[in-house]
């Protein structure tokens, strides 16, 4: 495929010499971002809208359950507001929540990005279902990642939309996912992790998340990055080609992918989950491209490292930092917002969890 051979050329070639990110990432404001009493806070998204302000939309679970794998079970995606793009950001309101088993996104939803096109607001998502009663204090005593609910809420992850005129809602939900499984392919487990690319004509790119069953049947594939398209945001998703765009077999495994759009082209920040990219584990990698469909890993990939520079003079290696996403105003970058957790790595190490905020030079 012609994809293929072009994102190997791009790990020796690229088409920007400098990192617009690493060499721009300033210190990070203690307060910014968004934290909440009494919950894991995951993965935002942030837009500025038509009020002036800047509208965050997270994911958020209640943290008496473990941090992993509560998010599958129990997981619902909040919006809130501030004034300036670094926050701190107030809550507003749940804009997405339980609304029941019977619905494929009813017990989960997950890894939030806004978009606006027009006049309309488009929440891409994961949701996730299991038929089991709630996981609560009363038995999360007998809840964890090998139990019937976290087997069923995994293999139920899919992407979806959610619709509204205004930043504030009502969102309206569809009865079905825009990107399902399919038999035999890198995403026959589950399709998860969506990143938008609305472009002028309202056509999208979708990068997307993957795995797939493995042929002993036990367990689940690594992580694949795809992409599909489609001819506008509530129109027919294709998957583009039957090779996804990172795997462990081609360049290597990645999470987290977010897209955007600048005055240089299209570009792609993901978390390079094994360092077999960037070099560094857990690090973040660049990617550009003309079309959002045929990549090239830049010529300087590492986008970030865990180690964060705070404005309070302290420099720090994050437990965890994940979920990039980019803002951009007027055609350039200006943050970078993180999921990050404390302590010294690992998701059942950490005792709290925020979305943070790292302002760009400009």
């Amino acid at each position: 495929m012609k994809y293929l051979f072009l994102f190997c050329i791009g790990v020796l070639m690229s088409c920007n010499a400098q990192n617009s990110i690493y060499n721009n990432l300033k210190e990070a404001p203690v307060n910014g971002g968004l934290q909440m009493d009494d919950y894991w806070v995951w993965g935002s998204s942030v837009i500025k809208a038509d009020d002036g302000k800047y509208h965050m939309y997270a994911s958020r679970w209640p943290n008496y359950l473990p941090f992993h794998p509560g998010w599958m079970v129990a997981s619902e995606i909040v919006h809130a507001i501030s004034n300036t793009p670094e926050g701190p950001y107030q809550f507003e309101d749940v804009a997405l929540g339980n609304r029941g088993a019977q619905f494929w996104d009813g017990r989960s939803c997950h890894n939030p990005k806004i978009v606006k096109y027009k006049d309309t607001y488009i929440l891409y998502y994961m949701g996730s279902t299991h038929p089991f009663e709630d996981v609560t204090p009363n038995n999360v005593n007998e809840f964890g990642l090998g139990t019937k609910w976290s087997i069923a809420a995994r293999w139920r992850k899919r992407v979806g939309i959610a619709t509204s005129k205004s930043p504030y809602g009502p969102w309206k939900r569809l009865d079905t996912p825009i990107l399902d499984v399919k038999p035999d392919s890198y995403y026959s487990f589950l399709t998860s992790n969506p990143s938008p690319l609305i472009k002028e004509d309202g056509s999208v790119v979708l990068l997307f998340k993957g795995r797939s069953y493995r042929e002993d049947g036990i367990k689940h594939s690594d992580m694949c990055i795809g992409v599909a398209t489609a001819p506008s945001f509530d129109g027919e998703y294709t998957v583009v080609g039957t090779n996804p765009l990172f795997s462990m077999e081609h360049l290597g495994e990645v999470e987290d992918p977010h897209l955007w759009s600048d005055d240089d082209g299209f570009h792609l920040v993901a978390k390079d989950q094994r360092g077999l990219i960037t070099g560094g584990k857990g690090d973040g990698l660049l990617a550009h491209s003309n079309d959002g469909i045929h990549w090239e890993v830049d010529k300087n990939p590492r986008a970030y490292t865990k180690t964060v520079k705070w404005n309070d003079g302290k420099t720090i290696k994050q437990g965890q930092l994940e979920r990039p996403f980019v803002l951009t105003e007027n055609g350039k970058p200006t943050h970078i917002f993180f999921a990050t957790m404390d302590g010294p790595g690992g998701f059942g190490n950490g005792t709290k969890t925020w979305n943070m905020v790292i302002p760009l030079d400009k």
